[in-house]
């Protein structure tokens, strides 16, 4: 009688114990299949910022799978694992879901280096009273990026470093410049923010049309949380256009900054339009005002441009597409859906290791349709009136017809206006930044 009544009570635990095993087997399966395709496309290359898992730390609850929006993340012999690095954004939700802190965010990879200039915890550089916030410092999610801006003006209000001019000139208007301007209005500060573009939104302002660009909430000063889910560029730039007329925002468009000099209470900010003296400056610029350049004869030509706008402009045209990201790929695909327009896109790699997956499927199912050509292992060599010269894997040099290049390569850190102002950069090859994130 004891055994039978040890069984039954045994029995529901055994089912829910090999529901679990069940479960945990396909799981895996489903991670180790998405591993395994992900190296096969040769997309093991994080973009940028991206978790660092300490396997001795990790539980294997799965609780950071869970957690990230965009299933980057598996669980494989019971620990967890980046299985599709191409996906990731570092948008940290999988540090906050761990429940033993194995998880951090880093920087570059072993075989490539990302350039991060020197920022404290409180986003100052190593030049007392010039802060980074944004893309700058390594951060181009937009929901992080706003948080930096904020807590980059909060820092600023703490020193109490006043200026007779300005307390703070800010410098970009995407979404780290815009909250730091909300919060410097919060915090009663004396600022200026100046953007060089007509414009504001940073790189957001540089996306193809009707491209999605927000998929999470943020909590902007003044307004507080804000829902934003799926929104396109468009929208999203609305919305920013609506805060910057509803709370008078004190922004400059269309002033590039030129220059930043120490003098004795502060610095001196030269633009294209003016002088202005300030406690404080922050640079909330991205990257893509440094566009990474080919290097190639004819490129200074006009029909030579780093960003797309609008595919429709090149109805008809002959059109070169250079890069092998989201963005190069994105170009090619909405620019190939135009009348009578001819695309071609070269990239230097054998794959396209740094893209999402929707992507690089639409890619393919337009090349199925000759919608498009795509030359992997080619480089541009020279850019004519009318043509492009392109060396391929074969080192054979072809000349096509051409009447628009789009140089999609990404930007580079701005070095040399750092070194003059004397901000130190570290490189990074897949370490952790030992910043506020």
């Amino acid at each position: 009688m004891p055994s039978a009544t040890i069984l039954i009570y045994l029995c529901p635990l055994l089912l829910i114990l090999l529901a679990y095993t069940l479960r945990q087997k396909k799981r895996e399966r489903r991670g180790r299949a998405r591993l395994t395709e992900a190296s096969q496309a040769g997309l093991t290359e994080p973009v940028s910022i991206h978790p660092s898992i300490d396997l001795a730390l990790c539980c294997g609850s799965g609780a950071c799978v869970a957690a990230c929006p965009e299933k980057a993340l598996s669980i494989i012999n019971g620990k967890a694992m980046l299985t599709d690095p191409a996906h990731c954004i570092g948008h940290g939700a999988c540090i906050e879901a761990c429940p033993v802190e194995a998880i951090q965010l880093v920087f570059g990879t072993e075989k490539r280096g990302m350039d991060i200039p020197q920022v404290s915890q409180s986003f100052e550089t190593n030049v007392p009273n010039i802060f980074i916030a944004g893309e700058l410092g390594g951060m181009g999610l937009i929901r992080k990026a706003a948080m930096q801006g904020k807590q980059a003006i909060d820092s600023i209000k703490k020193k109490n470093n006043i200026c007779q001019e300005f307390d703070v000139i800010i410098i970009g208007a995407g979404p780290a410049g815009l909250s730091a301007s909300l919060a410097a209005k919060e915090q009663q500060l004396n600022y200026l923010t100046i953007e060089q573009e007509d414009s504001l939104g940073g790189a957001i302002y540089k996306y193809p049309r009707n491209k999605v660009a927000m998929t999470q909430p943020v909590t902007l000063p003044i307004i507080g949380e804000v829902a934003m889910y799926d929104i396109s560029k468009e929208e999203l730039l609305n919305f920013w256009l609506r805060t910057l007329d509803e709370y008078k925002l004190n922004v400059n468009f269309h002033e590039r900054m030129e220059s930043i000099s120490k003098i004795e209470k502060g610095y001196e900010v030269k633009t294209s339009k003016s002088i202005y003296r300030t406690a404080n400056v922050l640079l909330a610029i991205g990257r893509m005002g440094t566009p990474r350049k080919l290097d190639v004869k004819g490129e200074d030509q006009s029909k030579v441009v780093y960003r797309l706008v609008d595919p429709e402009q090149y109805c008809n045209q002959h059109v070169l597409i250079v890069g092998g990201g989201d963005s190069a790929l994105e170009a090619a695909l909405s620019i190939s859906e135009q009348s009578g327009t001819t695309v071609t896109l070269s990239y230097r790699s054998e794959s396209f290791g740094r893209v999402k997956v929707k992507n690089r499927d639409r890619l393919q199912e337009a090349q199925e349709r000759n919608q498009l050509t795509v030359l992997l292992q080619s480089s541009v060599m020279e850019i004519g009136f009318d043509t492009v010269d392109i060396k391929l894997s074969s080192q054979e040099i072809i000349k096509i017809p051409n009447t628009a290049v789009i140089v999609c390569a990404g930007g580079i850190l701005p070095t040399p206006l750092l070194k003059e102002i004397g901000v130190m950069v570290d490189t990074y090859y897949g370490t952790a930044k030992p910043s506020n994130l």
